[in-house]
């Protein structure tokens, strides 16, 4: 079906993909708490994540769907972190403009796995059948807190060139 796999193996493949860029993604803004690039979990996370989108648009659907807007939003905001990082080299107003891009690019697909977990494991499913319930909207609120706090402190300790300049001054 899609390129060449049924959809279910198709689908196991883009939420491994996207676990993947979750995982990875949290572990860069780790390292941006940290001052710390992690250049090469940096490109994993960039490319797990922009494969999410992508491989999300290839589902069979009728239609402008909510995940569509999801994935084009992320892809914009991560082609902006992934210029900020690789493009403006972190230089000036790049270096806040990639932690608060890449921040929102892995809010949105946490925010997808929130959605997803909420449709597909059972309880709960039976918290939130529609999506419209109290329990569905706390866990999207609290996720929302948790990257409002995360962006914020990634663009107040992410000063990875202080680092070096601290090395070569020791």
């Amino acid at each position: 079906m899609m390129l060449g796999m049924s959809l279910e193996t198709f689908t196991l493949v883009h939420v491994v993909i996207s676990l993947i860029g979750i995982v990875t993604g949290l572990m860069v803004f780790a390292g941006m708490l940290q001052a710390k690039r992690l250049d090469g979990l940096t490109a994993t996370f960039f490319a797990t994540t922009v494969l999410t989108s992508v491989t999300g648009f290839m589902f069979p659907f009728k239609g402008v769907t909510p995940g569509i807007v999801v994935g084009g939003l992320s892809l914009v905001t991560l082609g902006i972190a992934i210029f900020a990082r690789y493009g403006g080299h972190l230089a000036g107003g790049w270096r806040a403009a990639y932690v608060v891009t890449a921040g929102i690019g892995l809010y949105f697909n946490c925010f997808v796995l929130v959605v997803q977990s909420f449709e597909k494991i059972p309880a709960l499913h039976a918290l939130a059948p529609t999506q419209k319930e109290a329990p569905f909207g706390i866990a999207q609120l609290a996720l929302l807190a948790i990257f409002v706090v995360l962006i914020i402190g990634g663009v107040k300790k992410f000063h990875p060139e202080g680092k070096v300049q601290q090395a070569k001054a020791a």
